[in-house]
C-alpha cells in the first residue's frame, strides 16, 4: 500500500454554482482562508463534496493520483449512460461476452464466453457487483477493444475538466499485471486518478445521469433468475441495507451509491453519494486499511457534512430590489420597466455561519438598453456580497418591452428641446 500522507483536510468555503452556470455564472471574488479540520481519517486520500455546487466541504491529499482500483468503473459508467443518452445503445441491446471479458479476473465472473446478454443485465453486474467481466464486455462492445474503449477514457476525462494526475488504461481499474496478455501496450503506466477527481467524475454522474442511483443503491440481485445466490452489493452502506443482520450496522440514511474499489496497490476505495433533506454529499476515500475500515471513515466524511453544513437560500429568483424597482429604456413605449434578479442562489454554509446579503446593481449603460426585449431579457448585473462570498446573477426585465413608435419618439424629442431649451431661459435669470 502506498505510505499514507497525513495532514488536516480543508473545510472549505469555495463557491462553485453549478446549478447557476447553466445560463449564468456567478463568480467567488474573496474566499477566506480555509479552515482548519481534522476528522482523523486513516486514508491516503479524501474529499467531501457538495454534488450540486461542486462546493469542497472537506479535502486531504485531493490532488495526489493513487490507483483507484474498481473506483475506475465510474468512468465506464458514465460512457455507457453518454451511449444510451445519444441513442447509440439501449438497455435491450445484447452484450456480447469476448474472450477477453470472460478471462477478467476479480469481481464478477457471471458472464459465459461466446453468450450475449441484454445491456441492462450487465450493467447491475457492473453497478452492483463491481463485475470486471462487464466492464470489458461494454468496453469491447463501445470501443471494439478495450485499450480502444480506455483512450476515450482519457478523452472524456479531459473534457470532463479532470485534472493530468487522472489517468485510464482500462475499464476496470486493475493494475496491469493483473491484466496478463491483455494489457494494453500503446497506454502506459497503471491507473491513476485523485480524490477530487473521482468526486467530479461521480458529480458528473450525479447530475447528468442520475438513473444511475437506481442501480447503485439496489442491496442485492441475481444475476439469472436461477442462480442459487444474488449479488452482494459491495457497498456496505447503502440505505437498502437497513434491515440486512450482516451490513445494517454499516446502512447509511439517505446513502444510494457510488463505487467501492480494492486492489492490493490501491488499498480499500469508497466514493460514496448521499441524499438528505435536499443536500446531496459526495464522498471518496482512498487507500484506507481495510474493507470496514473505508466504510467508517467515509461516515466520518459525511457526518461531518451533513452536521456541519446546510443548503441555505441566500436569494431567491425574481426578487424585486427594494433599491431599483425599474429601468429606464429611452425608447420604449413604457420608458419605466420593471426588474427583478433573473436568477437565485443557493449556498451550502455552515450552519453556525450567520450573514445577511448585500445586493448592488449594474444597470447596463442606456446606450445599450434598447426595445424590444423579452421578458426576462438581461439589462444589468446584481452583485451579491453574503459574509465574504462575492457573486454576480443578472438583473433582468418582468414582461416583453415595446419598442416606441416614430411618432411618439418625436414627441420626445420635441418635448425634450423646449424642456431643455426653457430650463436654459429660466437659467438666466437665477
Amino acid at each position: 500500500m502506498v505510505t499514507k500522507r497525513k495532514r488536516f483536510g480543508r473545510a472549505a468555503v469555495i463557491l462553485s454554482c453549478a446549478i447557476l452556470a447553466q445560463t449564468f455564472s456567478p463568480f467567488l471574488h474573496n474566499a477566506k482562508a480555509a479552515e482548519q479540520v481534522d476528522l482523523g481519517l486513516n486514508v491516503n486520500a479524501a474529499v467531501l463534496m457538495d454534488a450540486e455546487t461542486g462546493q469542497i466541504l472537506y479535502a486531504e491529499n485531493e490532488n495526489e493520483p493513487y490507483q483507484p482500483a474498481s473506483m475506475t468503473k465510474m468512468m465506464t459508467e458514465y460512457l455507457i449512460m453518454e451511449e444510451i443518452e445519444a441513442g447509440r445503445m439501449t438497455w435491450e441491446d445484447m452484450i456480447f461476452t469476448t474472450e477477453h471479458a470472460a478471462d477478467a479476473i476479480g469481481s464478477g465472473q457471471q458472464m459465459a464466453e461466446g453468450v450475449s446478454y441484454p445491456a441492462k443485465k450487465v450493467f447491475e453486474l457492473l453497478s452492483i457487483y463491481s463485475g470486471n467481466d462487464a466492464a470489458v464486455a461494454f468496453a469491447d462492445h463501445i470501443g471494439g477493444t478495450e485499450e480502444q474503449f480506455a483512450k476515450l477514457m482519457n478523452e472524456t476525462a479531459k473534457k470532463l475538466g479532470l485534472s493530468s494526475g487522472t489517468y485510464f488504461i482500462n475499464s476496470t481499474g486493475l493494475s496491469r499485471r493483473d491484466m496478463g496478455k491483455y494489457a494494453p501496450t500503446t497506454l502506459e503506466g497503471e491507473t491513476l486518478l485523485t480524490a477530487l477527481d473521482a468526486a467530479k467524475l461521480a458529480q458528473a454522474i450525479v447530475l447528468e445521469h442520475p438513473e444511475v442511483l437506481e442501480f447503485t443503491k439496489i442491496p442485492s440481485l441475481k444475476f439469472n433468475e436461477a442462480d442459487a445466490k444474488p449479488m452482494v452489493n459491495w457497498n456496505w452502506m447503502v440505505e437498502g441495507n437497513k434491515e440486512n443482520q450482516n451490513f445494517k450496522s454499516y446502512a447509511y440514511d439517505g446513502l444510494d451509491g457510488l463505487k467501492t474499489g480494492h486492489t492490493s496497490d490501491a488499498g480499500y476505495c469508497f466514493t460514496g453519494t448521499a441524499e438528505r433533506n435536499g443536500m446531496r454529499l459526495i464522498s471518496v476515500v482512498m487507500g484506507a486499511e481495510s474493507e470496514k475500515a473505508r466504510f467508517n471513515e467515509t461516515r466520518k466524511l459525511l457526518d461531518y457534512g451533513f452536521n456541519s453544513f446546510e443548503k441555505r437560500t441566500i436569494l431567491s429568483a425574481k426578487t424585486e430590489l427594494p433599491d431599483l424597482k425599474t429601468v429606464h429604456i429611452p425608447n420604449a413605449l413604457n420608458q419605466e420597466v420593471p426588474v427583478v434578479v433573473g436568477q437565485g442562489i443557493e449556498l451550502i454554509v455552515a450552519k453556525t455561519e450567520q450573514a445577511t446579503p448585500q445586493l448592488t446593481a449594474n444597470v447596463y449603460p442606456e446606450d445599450q438598453l434598447k426595445a424590444p426585449l423579452k421578458a426576462e431579457d438581461q439589462v444589468g448585473t446584481v452583485t451579491v456580497v453574503y459574509g465574504d462570498r462575492t457573486m454576480e446573477v443578472p438583473l433582468i426585465v418582468t414582461e416583453d418591452v415595446e419598442k416606441a413608435g416614430w411618432f411618439r419618439m418625436l414627441m420626445r424629442g420635441i418635448g425634450g428641446f423646449f424642456s431643455g431649451l426653457f430650463g436654459g431661459i429660466v437659467g438666466l435669470f437665477k
